[in-house]
């Protein structure tokens, strides 16, 4: 039976790709203040805004392709069972190959009903006001905004607690509630911990990578290969 590794991946990422997937250290998110585009109490005054903000986020996402990073990751495949747990709203992971990922915050190129959660639709080009469901009902972008429930957590949690092999990377694992996954692995599982400014040390089961998504994911594979 093969080994199952989960990653759990962050804005770091898919930065070297060229894409801001989440807010800089100044709370802006390509230059908007996060409360203004990224909550149900924005969309509900000011939906123009937000759509366009995420209209935005779409094109920039059909100019970018998956790194070095993402496809290290999909080979994985040919000798383990991954599953890639993301944070990210980009399709860069399935892009490059990889067969089992959860989006935990909802994924860029998809919109549902504001009538019905469940009533999700592929979307690739610009989402409008007037852009209806099958009842009539505005289409939002199928995102997990602030102060809205994770519904892929507890698939995700599940998923975690049949890890034999964690990496984590380009994550500061300060986003609640994607943070608290690390604490529903086995105390004895590998974690390989992936980030130019790691927000952890290395200690008994944790090996801290202080590399780029591209440059740590390579290490990390070598170092996961060497030990099995």
């Amino acid at each position: 039976m093969k080994q199952h590794i989960v990653v759990l991946t962050g804005a770091g990422m898919s930065a070297e790709s060229g894409l801001k997937t989440f807010r800089d250290e100044n709370g802006l998110w390509e230059g908007h203040d996060v409360t203004k585009v990224a909550t149900p109490k924005a969309f509900k005054e000011n939906p123009q805004l937000v759509l366009e903000f995420y209209n935005q986020r779409r094109r920039q996402l059909k100019q970018v392709k998956p790194n070095s990073g993402h496809f290290d990751l999909a080979n994985l495949e040919n000798q383990y069972k991954v599953t890639i747990i993301t944070q990210n709203i980009d399709n860069l992971h399935e892009r490059a190959g990889s067969s089992n990922v959860i989006h935990l915050h909802g994924e860029l190129f998809k919109v549902r009903s504001t009538y019905n959660e469940n009533d999700i639709i592929a979307w690739e080009n610009d989402l409008k006001l007037g852009d209806f469901c099958q009842n009539n009902s505005q289409l939002r972008p199928h995102i997990v905004w602030f102060g809205e429930p994770v519904p892929m957590m507890e698939k995700a949690i599940n998923v975690c607690m049949t890890a034999d092999i964690l990496i984590i990377i380009g994550t500061s694992m300060q986003v609640y509630p994607a943070c608290s996954l690390i604490h529903y692995i086995s105390e004895k599982t590998p974690i390989y911990f992936i980030d130019p400014k790691p927000a952890i040390q290395s200690k008994q089961n944790v090996t801290v990578i202080t590399e780029t998504a591209t440059v740590g994911v390579k290490k990390a594979i070598e170092l996961i290969n060497q030990s099995l």
